[in-house]
């Protein structure tokens, strides 16, 4: 430190007497060495402090106390700016952290939506963040049957996203698409209360359409009711169903119900995201959906979610509070 006092003090001397340019590279460059020699800010005062005592004779003792509290300032400065500096790291750690983690959700939990003759399914699935709390899965014999399970995660970011994939591995483990939804949400229900914290709960929908006979089986696990479209009176029928949030008791008893769908009828399946919208308007939500719907019901069954996405999206604002997931069936 004192051959660096030394040097800055010989550098202050020639400014102070020449004043050109070329001083002032010579002090720009001193500085850059006591930056890499990580410097603290209030050393740097010091440094300065000390220089100008001894290149002026007559001080003035008020400015030696003006120095004196400018150093303990910027001690406290450095302290302020080492732990900003910090905080920041963290968070550019964090967000690349996030975005791994979305691109592996996105990647893990990707839904393809079947086709099968003798009906249309459209879905969509939009987060609110970068990190979804809903999942869609389906499974289909690309013949006779379709499974929809709707779910949602009770807690959001990366945890929801861990507790989901489980949803999925569970999912996965009984492919096959003439399942029971009773049988369904009961094996799930089983692998989220064993392979998940206690705090997560899920809530999932589970329907199974059958192309044969034109019947659409269901249960819920603590999830939004579906509604089921009737086109011949026009009308809206909620699918309820009981049964626990899964993950709260390892034998959890889920009801299984069954509607008979005929031609254009329309089952709508979704997540409270899409349910619990926030608008000016002095219309509930499901009045909202339900009229959309209506409105954009003799289209396709992905042209009505995603004009059901853009209508609701503008109402507020382009601003989602929740993930939005929706999924409709049309029988044609």
């Amino acid at each position: 430190m004192n051959e660096l006092q030394k040097q800055y003090t010989k550098i202050l001397a020639d400014y102070i007497e020449e004043q050109t340019e070329r001083n002032l590279y010579i002090g720009q460059n001193f500085i850059r060495q006591l930056l890499q020699k990580n410097i603290a800010p209030e050393e740097v005062i010091h440094i300065h402090k000390s220089a100008v005592e001894e290149i002026i004779d007559d001080f003035p003792i008020s400015l030696r106390h003006a120095y004196d509290f400018l150093i303990e300032v910027m001690v406290h400065y450095g302290l302020a700016l080492s732990e900003h500096k910090s905080l920041l790291q963290q968070q550019e750690e964090m967000q690349l952290e996030l975005q791994v983690a979305t691109n592996i959700q996105n990647m893990i939990l990707k839904s393809h939506v079947p086709k099968i003759d003798g009906v249309d399914v459209g879905m969509i699935s939009v987060p609110a963040r970068k990190m979804s709390g809903d999942y869609v899965h389906f499974i289909d014999d690309k013949n006779r049957y379709i499974g929809i399970a709707v779910a949602d995660v009770v807690g959001k970011g990366i945890p929801a996203a861990l507790c989901m994939s489980m949803v999925k591995y569970g999912m996965d483990s009984l492919d096959y698409s003439e399942s029971e939804p009773e049988r369904v949400l009961e094996v799930i229900n089983r692998i989220v209360e064993k392979s998940v914290d206690d705090s997560m709960f899920v809530s999932m929908f589970y329907g199974r359409y059958d192309v044969e006979t034109s019947t659409f089986a269901y249960g819920s696990a603590g999830h939004e009711p579906a509604l089921h479209y009737k086109a011949a009176s026009q009308t809206y029928e909620e699918l309820v169903a009981k049964g626990l949030l899964l993950g709260i008791l390892p034998d959890g008893n889920y009801e299984q119900h069954e509607v008979q769908l005929q031609q254009n009828d329309l089952v709508i399946m979704m997540t409270d995201g899409v349910t619990e919208i926030r608008t000016n308007l002095e219309m509930d939500a499901m009045a909202i959906i339900t009229s959309i719907i209506s409105e954009h019901k003799h289209e396709r069954a992905q042209q009505i979610v995603d004009e059901v996405f853009k209508q609701l999206e503008k109402m507020q604002n382009f601003e989602l509070s929740d993930d939005f997931t929706l999924v409709i069936l049309k029988k044609n």
